[in-house]
């Protein structure tokens, strides 16, 4: 019994890529069918670590909300572009204003885009 519960561990630190390499050996060993191997892999990669909290975040404009003109002069401010490119980004909407900042400012960023009455998604 000692044995099981030691392997059910080592299962289930296994992480998602190894799970596959299982479930694949297992299946040219044992000739099992492909749903059986990902009925193999399932409980494995179920028991994988939850992924990492994120720490860059781009943040993209979805729209000016009907309130160009603020938004461009915040999109000016947040990103030091010119009158013309900050028009021309705002315009092209969805588009990044910012890649690869820290959740703080991110945030930071929402709100002042918001409060020009554009809208904001963070990916």
């Amino acid at each position: 019994m000692a044995d099981i519960e030691k392997l059910v561990d080592q299962l289930s630190a296994l992480t998602v890529l190894e799970a596959a390499e299982l479930a694949k050996a297992l299946e040219e060993k044992w000739g099992v069918s492909a749903a059986a191997a990902v009925a193999v892999a399932g409980p494995a990669a179920a028991a994988a670590p939850a992924a990492e909290e994120q720490t860059e975040f781009d943040v993209i404009l979805t729209g000016d909300g009907g309130n160009k003109i603020a938004v461009i002069k915040e999109v000016r401010a947040i990103t030091a572009l010119g009158l013309t490119e900050a028009k021309a980004l705002v315009e092209s909407a969805p588009k990044a204003i910012k890649e690869g900042v820290n959740k703080a400012e991110a945030e930071e960023i929402k709100a002042k885009i918001l409060a020009a009455g554009g809208t904001v998604e963070l990916k």
